[in-house]
């Protein structure tokens, strides 16, 4: 990470965050006093098994439920005390968002899949599909702008996903187990391209992961366990990818699960 955090902008101030769910007389704490900052240009990754809290954390921070108790700041903005309609319109102006289940419209083809943020925005048709293909190609699946979503395989799938969140060229990026449906190549390619856009283009990623060694390639890794954070690690610029190596031990950590997704199967998902 460049330059101490007094130096740098806060995108995200989580502070004293509860989410209490009832469940008959009993109360479940989701996530119990949690509190941290994260920058403008970090790559982050929120740590933690299944039933951790980590997905209640990120749906929090990106305003799709509100907390309990606590306060949220995105992008300088208290988002815990927006209204609903309020809430829709900052998420389309500030927020991405990539998701392990792809959520592509099956009656649009890959570039309008890609395009689709951007005509909420008002932008004129050309311009849209213009972008939309821009980022098609950096995620090389400009093959598929004609392609309907169930003509593609797993991969191809997420790479229109993540080509998706990254049209609008928010100011934060949400990542959900982004990486989760994808073959070890893919996976490498998908971390390279989040490790490029923080590092050169000062881009903000906030990923969501159970895999300690996925999570290894970010600058700061916050760790939650039964909703309580544990610790919050720092690296220099998270581990760099290079090569076959790192494929071949992605490919060994993931396991199995790497073996499905390039005729369109799916992984193992683990929700919170």
């Amino acid at each position: 990470m460049t330059g101490s955090p007094a130096e740098k902008k806060r995108m995200i101030e989580v502070r004293d965050l509860y989410k209490i769910y009832r469940v008959g007389d009993n109360k479940v704490y989701a996530l119990n006093g949690v509190s941290f900052d994260i920058y403008k240009g970090e790559f982050v990754a929120v740590v933690g098994t299944s039933g951790s809290g980590k997905s209640t954390l990120l749906n929090l921070m990106a305003g799709l439920e509100p907390p309990t108790k606590g306060s949220i700041l995105v992008a300088g903005k208290r988002i815990d005390q927006m209204s609903e309609e309020k809430l829709v319109a900052f998420r389309r102006n500030n927020v991405g968002f990539i998701f392990q289940s792809y959520n592509l419209l099956n009656t649009m083809n890959g570039l309008e899949n890609v395009a689709m943020p951007l005509m909420f925005r008002g932008v004129p048709k050309a311009r849209r599909e213009q972008a939309a293909m821009k980022y098609m190609k950096l995620m090389n699946v400009q093959d598929q702008a004609k392609h309907m979503p169930n003509q593609m395989s797993g991969g191809q799938q997420q790479r229109i996903g993540i080509a998706r969140a990254m049209v609008v060229e928010p100011k934060i990026i949400f990542a959900d187990e982004p990486t989760g449906n994808l073959d070890s190549h893919t996976t490498m390619d998908v971390l390279r391209l989040m490790q490029k856009l923080v590092h050169e283009q000062k881009q903000t990623i906030v990923m969501v992961t159970h895999d300690n060694q996925l999570a290894s390639y970010a600058d700061k890794q916050i760790r939650i366990v039964d909703g309580k954070i544990v610790s919050i690690e720092y690296s220099d610029r998270g581990r760099e990818i290079e090569g076959d190596a790192l494929e071949e031990e992605t490919r060994i950590s993931m396991g199995d699960r790497t073996e499905k997704t390039e005729d369109g199967g799916t992984a193992d998902e683990t929700k919170d």
